[in-house]
């Protein structure tokens, strides 16, 4: 209750970036006398250079780089503000808690907990609901020291910090050593590439919630199972006569839905649609919502029951599901199930390409349902980095592409969110100025940022086998790459299992150099074609 110490370091960082921002307004003060004078900037070896364009421009530039490190110290001071807002309102209540009577009972507790938080609501002029989010949050965070020490430094944003009291929530001990691999430099395994206060939160949040999945004390076979169950549609009604439907759903069908959605409205653009790839998902997804089965005129309603009788209707060719029935995807993602996982020995969570972690039940339903989009994908025992893709795709171009698709995930581009089905590979190198077409010269960005790289002034950093390429901006500003947190694979647990899979004595894990298909691949082999 109560840090001197603490606010000691959150007010001296406070007080520093307070004299930077006031150090680059004094510098923008000069800029302003050197456009007045109308000559270049002077130097300390000789007198301001002559006015002419060259000067002026010179000056423009200096200008919008002052503005551009004063976003970031305001950004950095916002961080720091922000850690002191939330160590405020943790203590807040933990001050309240000191002054109830031992002897209080529960009723009068929770009215002066109650009395506490309508107080900070209307300090800050916020609902309650939203004062005591912020109270919770903050004090999830007030036990992490490690994220509120990055918070006070202004090295991570309140957004970061929110992200990680939300999903270290329920995590145990667990919590504390995802907050350390994101943020302790020195945590056996620390998370690679680019810093946390680099990326923006939605990316954040990603590498976050994968880190979770793996790590938390319920396996994710349970959690999926309990979460399934309050599948369900919304329908909200909007102004200016639209509305709002959403659907809750696993991740691998939610996935297919969209990714089928969006291959059929790319598939209507043209020259003579006027309609954008946004609005041409809606308009698809009505189109496949409202239809039914069969040769029925679009014209023609019926009640709901002979609509639902007939899309019930078995169809001659026996082509289309029932109604209820759920499909099995078919749309081409890449997804990456862990060996023992695919075949059942553990329950470590696989990768669904565009999405992310999934069960390993649900991965091993994909590939047994027949989903085409199933490759060999070797991964390095010690770190879980993928080694190759697999020999069922001949032609060196795909090959080279699905590698992209594992090694990049999404749009390179900093910030960008644009997963790998809709994002164009691209030479880092053009090929007429020396470029090969090796994955190390190769890049996935989105249509928005393959253009903007070919005309501005953004230039990629070289990638590597298993690194995206980072990116310098026009103002000399770096971003290193967002890197995917392999980990190594599961084994299973009784060694009795590994003989099954190994066909020798249980001893240590498989070894995994081969040539050819290993004794792993092999038993995929027998369990995926074995006959009914």
């Amino acid at each position: 209750m109560g840090n001197g110490g603490g606010t000691a370091v959150v007010m001296e960082g406070i007080h520093a970036s307070a004299g930077a921002l006031n150090a680059l307004f004094l510098e923008e003060a000069r800029l302003d006398a050197v456009t007045a004078a109308g000559s270049g900037p002077a130097t300390d070896s000789g007198p301001a250079a002559p006015a002419g364009p060259a000067p002026v421009v010179d000056v423009l530039q200096q200008k919008i780089d002052n503005r551009l490190e004063r976003l970031a110290v305001v950004s950095r001071l916002e961080a720091q503000l922000a850690a002191a807002k939330a160590r405020d309102a943790a203590e807040i209540l933990e001050l309240q808690h000191a002054m109830t009577p031992p002897n209080a009972s529960l009723q009068d507790r929770s009215f002066q907990e109650m009395s506490i938080i309508e107080e900070i609501a209307g300090v800050l002029t916020v609902s309650s609901a939203a004062a005591g989010a912020l109270i919770s949050q903050a004090r999830q965070l007030c036990s992490l020291p490690v994220a509120l020490a990055a918070l006070s430094a202004g090295t991570i944003s309140w957004q970061h910090a929110k992200i990680l009291a939300d999903e270290t929530h329920s995590l145990g001990a667990a919590g504390a050593a995802m907050v350390a691999h994101f943020l302790d430099a020195d945590a056996p395994h620390p998370a690679r590439g680019a810093a946390p206060g680099d990326l923006v939160p939605s990316r954040f949040r990603a590498k976050v919630r994968a880190w979770r999945e793996r790590h938390h004390p319920e396996s994710l076979e349970r959690r999926h199972a309990k979460a399934a169950a309050d599948r369900r549609m919304e329908y909200s009604a909007d102004r200016d006569g639209m509305a709002w439907l959403s659907l809750y759903l696993p991740g691998d069908t939610a996935s297919a839905i969209w990714n089928r959605t969006t291959a059929l409205a790319r598939g209507l653009q043209g020259p003579t649609e006027s309609r954008t790839l946004t609005q041409l998902r809606p308009d698809t997804a009505a189109s496949l919502l409202l239809s039914t089965p069969g040769t029925r005129s679009s014209s023609t309603r019926g009640t709901a029951h002979e609509d639902a009788a007939h899309a019930n209707a078995a169809p001659a060719n026996g082509n289309v599901a029932r109604l209820g029935e759920v499909p099995a995807p078919k749309a081409d993602v890449l997804v990456t199930v862990p060996v023992f996982a695919l075949l059942g020995l553990t329950d470590e969570p696989a990768n669904l390409d565009g999405y992310g972690p999934i069960p390993a039940s649900m991965a091993r339903k994909l590939v047994a349902d027949g989903a085409t989009s199933f490759h060999r994908v070797l991964v390095d025992p010690r770190d879980g980095a993928p080694l190759e893709i697999g020999r069922t795709s001949y032609r060196l171009t795909k090959a080279m592409k699905q590698a992209l698709r594992l090694r990049d995930e999404k749009c390179t581009f900093p910030g960008c969110n644009n997963h790998s089905l809709d994002n164009e590979s691209d030479h880092l190198t053009a090929w007429q100025h020396g470029g090969t077409t090796g994955i190390s010269n190769l890049a996935q960005l989105c249509p928005k940022h393959h253009r903007l790289k070919h005309a501005s002034g953004w230039t990629p950093i070289p990638a590597a086998e298993n690194e995206p390429p980072g990116w310098i901006s026009p103002a000399g500003r770096h971003y290193k790459a967002e890197h995917r947190d392999w980990e190594p694979p599961w084994w299973p647990g009784n060694p009795e299992q590994l003989q099954t899979v190994r066909g020798g004595p249980p001893c240590c894990p498989p070894d995994l150099a081969y040539i050819g298909q290993s004794p792993a691949e092999d038993a995929i082999d027998k369990v995926l074609h074995a006959r009914p």
